[in-house]
Formats: structure tokens, C-alpha cells, sequence
């Protein structure tokens, strides 16, 4: 285990104070109880990749189990209009960590790893840029976190909080592994954007063994595993305060479960979702939250735990169905960008709830700094806002909208894009030739009739706003290619011409 980096690696550009919150004023006051007079909670964010928005229970899947999710809900608040930071991984998890939008931060597409095509040296240069034979250059994607940016793990373990990240981190090579972020202890988190196998021993000779992922037997299931990890995590630190993020690498690819499982759901009538292997992974989550909590329960944790659950991206076509939703992972719809998305914080949240606040993977950050009564400098710039007030039930989010900035082409799935969400209205432009496409969600959630010629003034509002929060955020943006050429027209398209 490598120490909490240290002040002369980076200057901090935190202060923290741990303040009662009857003092200071920092936290709402809630319905059931005041957190301002109870000790500081423990925190459990478990960050699922890949889980499409219809992939519980909770969330209207007829076809996947997934009781102990559910049961969160029913104890926690679900939000209707959650949402991941980005479409695809790195970027969202990378934005969960530090609070900031991925165009913030720089990593604006899944970061290639060594044993899939890592470029050679120098190939990570943020002013760079990349022809693609398309009409504009798009900018090249950091391949690390930097460590300028602060994590929540570096504010919470300065709070004196035990930190411990299980499962994917996929944040950069070594020297950027969750270590030198400010955890305290790492299992299993390193480049890797998927695993080998999920199955014992869970590499393979072509790949290095996950970081202090020892021992095992012959069938033994990744995602079991790293729940007992979490399990004997909580019960080591059951007298210390702890932030355990937790992030299995299911349920993405490849798409593999226990045979017991598969048997089960291939026999199960489906649902609109059919794929009997994937069920099976997502059960297997299931079950990992139901273990966390049970053990929570047994080390008398679980009236002062504070748990989070949400997905780093939409689901995967053609693995799942998003189903009302349009698309899926990588793409601009939301199918790509929406995401289950539960809290559950004892004796303040309402048993049951729902929200249809949209809310986003970077205000995990300081939701969690709020209610731990932990103040960060206010020279310090955090583009999430604090969950609080809505949990709290007291008020409204003070946010006008929430954007998305993906200046990458994706194969056949997506082009380059950027997206606003004001209230109900969401509008997409498409980076290559400026056009924009506008939804009413609350009217459309599926995203069937494109509004932007009946609401020009809304489309060019909403447009205004993208333009400028580009700007603001200091995203890297796309640019014309000026030795792109146009494919030369065939014979009929001339002749049609002439």
C-alpha cells in the first residue's frame, strides 16, 4: 500500500475544516433528524459500469432480479432524471472523483489501456489534435487523472476518513493509480477498462494480475469476489470513519456469469431484455449490494452509512434495451446518458421516494462533503452542486442546466457532440456541421419529435447557453481539418446534378 500523496507532490489547493454544522450554517436542516448532531457517516458510492437506466427493478425491468437494489430504493430516494457525466466511462469517473465536468478535467473519452492499443509516447497531448479523414480535428483525450485535480478520497482521508476503492478504476497507468489518488487502500483498480475473464484467476498470460486481488479457486466469480473484499473492508474499519467506493467491472463486457445463472435466466420468460448472460451479471451485482449492506447491518454501521448507487454510462447495445429510452452507451440520447441513480441516507431521506430533479455524477462529490460538514476553499472550482437541500426535502437545486462535451467520433455509434438540459427541454449539437436537435422530455422522454424547427427560439436559447458553458469550462474544442477532402460525388450523383 503506497501512502497519501504528499503536500510536496502537489499543493493542495484545499483547506478543510471539519465544522458543527449548528455553528457554521453549512448543512439544511432535514426532515427526521439533524445530521448536524450526529457524528460524521460513514460513505459507501457504488458506481456499477455500463447499468442501463431500465436494468432494475426499481427502474421498470420485468426480465433482471435485482431484490437488494430495489430494497435501496424503497429505503432511499430513486431520482427519475439521474445521470452520468458522460456517455462512456473514464470521463464519469473521473468527474465522480473530482466534482467537475469531464471538459473540465480533460478526459472526454475512455482512456485506451495498455493491453488495448495504449498510443505510443506522446500521444497524450492536450493541445494536440487528430484527423480522422473528417471534416473537423478532434481533440486528443488525456490518457491520466491528473494529479492536480483533488479527489473526494484526498478530501475525505485529510477529514481523517479511511479510504478504500474496490473494482474499476480505469484512470490512468500506474503512477495514476487510485494510490496516488488518495486512497488509502486499492484492490483490483488499475487501467483496466474491462477485465480479462470473470472468472479465477481473472487474467490470462497475455495480462498482469489485478492489484491485490490474491488467491482464489477455479470458478470463482470477479464480482463475488470483490463484494467480499468489500465485506472484510467494512468490518476491519467498523471503528473508523470510511468512504468505500465500490466499482465492479460488471456489467460490462465480456458479457460472462455463473452457469447457475445463466441456466436460470435463459429459462425466464423475456421481457423486452433477453440476454440470459447479462441477467445473470447484473444479479450478481445485485447480490454484492445485498451483501454490503447485510454487513453494515451485522457491524450496527447501518443508521450512519450514507449510500450512493448509480452507473458511469447507458447501457450497452445490443447486450440490453434502454426501452423507453432512444440509444444507448456513447451516445447523446438518453439511452446514453441516463442512469439509475439512488440514495439512501438513514432517517433523513424518505423511505420510497422519488425525485425528478436531474441530477448528475458530479454532485456526488460535494453532496458528501455537505453532509460530512467538510468545507473545501472557496477558491476552488467544483461544477457539481450539493444533493443536500433535495434530500433534505427542503428546496429546490440551484442549477439552470446541466451539459455534456464528447468532441470525439465513436465507430458507427456516435459523432462528435455537445448537449444542454434546461428543465424539461433538451437540446444536442452536432460538433461536425452545427446542427441541433431539441427534445421536450417530460413530454418525449423517448426522444421522437425533434422540436427544433417548431421552438426555433428555445433552440437557439438553449444553443447560446452550450456555446457559453463550453467556454466557461474550458473544453477542448473541436476545429475544422484543413486537408480534409470531400469523397468525390459517383457517375448518377453528377449526373442528377447537371
Amino acid at each position: 500500500m503506497l501512502p497519501r500523496r504528499q503536500q510536496q507532490e502537489m499543493p493542495r489547493r484545499w483547506t478543510i475544516w471539519i465544522v458543527v454544522a449548528l455553528v457554521q450554517g453549512t448543512l439544511v436542516e432535514p426532515v427526521a433528524a439533524d445530521p448536524a448532531t450526529a457524528e460524521q457517516p460513514n460513505f459507501v458510492v457504488i458506481l456499477v459500469d455500463d447499468l442501463g437506466w431500465t436494468d432494475l427493478g426499481c427502474y421498470g425491468s420485468q426480465y433482471y432480479e435485482t431484490p437488494h437494489i430495489d430494497r435501496l430504493a424503497q429505503d432511499g430516494v430513486r431520482f427519475t432524471d439521474g445521470y452520468a457525466a458522460c456517455a462512456v466511462c473514464s470521463p464519469s469517473r473521473a468527474a465522480l472523483l473530482t466534482g467537475n465536468y469531464p471538459a473540465r478535467i480533460g478526459i472526454t473519452d475512455w482512456i485506451r489501456y495498455r493491453y488495448r492499443g495504449q498510443p505510443p509516447p506522446g500521444f497524450d497531448d492536450p493541445s494536440d489534435y487528430e484527423s480522422v479523414g473528417k471534416p473537423i480535428e478532434t481533440p486528443r483525450n488525456r490518457f491520466y487523472l491528473e494529479h492536480r485535480h483533488v479527489t473526494l478520497a484526498e478530501v475525505l482521508g485529510e477529514a481523517g476518513y479511511q479510504t478504500c476503492h474496490i473494482g474499476k478504476w480505469h484512470l490512468g497507468p500506474d503512477d495514476y493509480y487510485p494510490e496516488r489518488q488518495g486512497f488509502d487502500i486499492n484492490i483490483a483498480g488499475c487501467d483496466y477498462g474491462m477485465p480479462p475473464t470473470y472468472f479465477f484467476p481473472w487474467s490470462d498470460k497475455n495480462h498482469e494480475r489485478m492489484p491485490n486481488l490474491l488467491g482464489g479457486k477455479e470458478g470463482d466469480f470477479l464480482t463475488d469476489r470483490l463484494a467480499a473484499e468489500a465485506v472484510k473492508f467494512i468490518d476491519a474499519h467498523r471503528e473508523q470513519r470510511f468512504f468505500l467506493y465500490f466499482a465492479p467491472y460488471a456489467v460490462h463486457t465480456p458479457i460472462q456469469t455463473k452457469p447457475a445463472l445463466a441456466a436460470k435466466y435463459a429459462a425466464k420468460p423475456k421481457a423486452g431484455q433477453k440476454n440470459a448472460a447479462y441477467a445473470g451479471m447484473i444479479q450478481s451485482v445485485d447480490e454484492a449490494v445485498g451483501a454490503i449492506r447485510a454487513q453494515l447491518a451485522q457491524a450496527g454501521l447501518a443508521e450512519n452509512t450514507v449510500l450512493i448507487f448509480t452507473s458511469d454510462n447507458g447501457g450497452y447495445l445490443p447486450v440490453t434495451s434502454n426501452a423507453p429510452l432512444r440509444g444507448g452507451k456513447g451516445m447523446m440520447y438518453e439511452g446514453g446518458l441516463r442512469v439509475p441513480f439512488i440514495v439512501y441516507w438513514p432517517r433523513v431521506t424518505e423511505p420510497g421516494s422519488t425525485q425528478d430533479e436531474p441530477v448528475l455524477g458530479i454532485d456526488v462529490f460535494p453532496t458528501l462533503l455537505d453532509i460530512a460538514g467538510v468545507e473545501r476553499d472557496v477558491d476552488d472550482r467544483v461544477d457539481g452542486v450539493s444533493l443536500v437541500p433535495i434530500l433534505a426535502d427542503e428546496e429546490a437545486l440551484d442549477r439552470a442546466a446541466i451539459y455534456w462535451h464528447f468532441p470525439h467520433y465513436r465507430g458507427t455509434d456516435a459523432d462528435p457532440y455537445g448537449v444542454v438540459r434546461a428543465g424539461d427541454y433538451k437540446l444536442m449539437r452536432l460538433y461536425e456541421d452545427g446542427s441541433t436537435q431539441l427534445y421536450n422530455l417530460r413530454e418525449d422522454p423517448s426522444e421522437t419529435t425533434d422540436l427544433a424547427e417548431q421552438e426555433p427560439e428555445k433552440a437557439k436559447d438553449l444553443d447560446l447557453m452550450l456555446s457559453k458553458w463550453l467556454i466557461s469550462s474550458e473544453a477542448k474544442l473541436v476545429r475544422p481539418d484543413p486537408n480534409y477532402q470531400p469523397p468525390a460525388a459517383d457517375e448518377s450523383e453528377r449526373a442528377a446534378d447537371e
